[in-house]
């Protein structure tokens, strides 16, 4: 079963937009995701998730791979 996107052929993910407002940069949970476009996301978040998110720790160099 396809969703209703697919079905339109609407460019779109699947996966949850993670919003990193701080370190300034957006990364999605699909791993295929190769735009991280708020407007191709339902599903989006703000960090830190529940549970907590390791971008603080972060060093920068790791964080340009998604940069917004």
């Amino acid at each position: 079963m396809e969703c209703a996107s697919c079905e339109a052929r609407i460019d779109h993910c699947h996966g949850t937009l993670v919003v990193h407002p701080e370190r300034g940069f957006a990364e999605c949970t699909d791993t295929a995701c190769a735009d991280p476009d708020r407007v191709r996301h339902a599903l989006i978040v703000d960090c830190p998730a529940p549970g907590g998110c390791a971008c603080a720790a972060a060093p920068e160099k790791s964080l340009l791979r998604r940069a917004s």
